[in-house]
């Protein structure tokens, strides 16, 4: 019927269906295995969501690309040096890290100034990408009009 005198309910707790000390001794759990236990809250700037994500490479993977490209037989030459289109690889940026030392010509959106200085030091150039793009539809063009006659 009833609980008695002394000691009411307290061998029996219900303390684990709480979830409790979830801000102190449990936080270590939570951070591990409950990572969005508590939820978001707050004002997310606007300009958090409009940044975009730029793929960069460095200029000692270069190397390494060409030859990938080379055995995959993708590779294109021109002016008797190895061609790379960053921007269909997915690279929107090249920056300055490690060695370059085979002469590349490098299409690429965006560079930095020591990239540039590495590759014209081993004899290859860097071609913004905007000027490689009309000028394979102007190749494109021709042979469309060449093919028609």
């Amino acid at each position: 019927m009833g609980w008695g005198q002394v000691a009411q309910h307290r061998k029996h707790s219900q303390k684990g269906g709480r979830k409790v000390g979830r801000h102190k001794h449990l936080w270590s759990y939570v951070i591990k295995y409950e990572p969005d236990y508590f939820g978001r809250k707050g004002f997310i700037p606007r300009s958090s969501n409009l940044k975009q994500k730029i793929n960069v490479i460095n200029v000692g993977e270069l190397s390494q690309l060409v030859g990938h490209l080379s055995v995959e037989k993708k590779l294109e030459n021109k002016e008797g040096k190895a061609f790379l289109d960053l921007g269909k690889l997915g690279y929107q940026k090249l920056l300055a890290g490690g060695k370059i030392t085979k002469p590349v010509l490098v299409a690429v959106a965006m560079h930095s100034e020591k990239a540039a200085e590495k590759i014209e030091g081993a004899g290859g150039q860097i071609i913004n990408a905007e000027q490689v793009e009309p000028a394979e539809e102007s190749q494109g063009s021709e042979a469309e009009a060449e093919t028609s006659t």
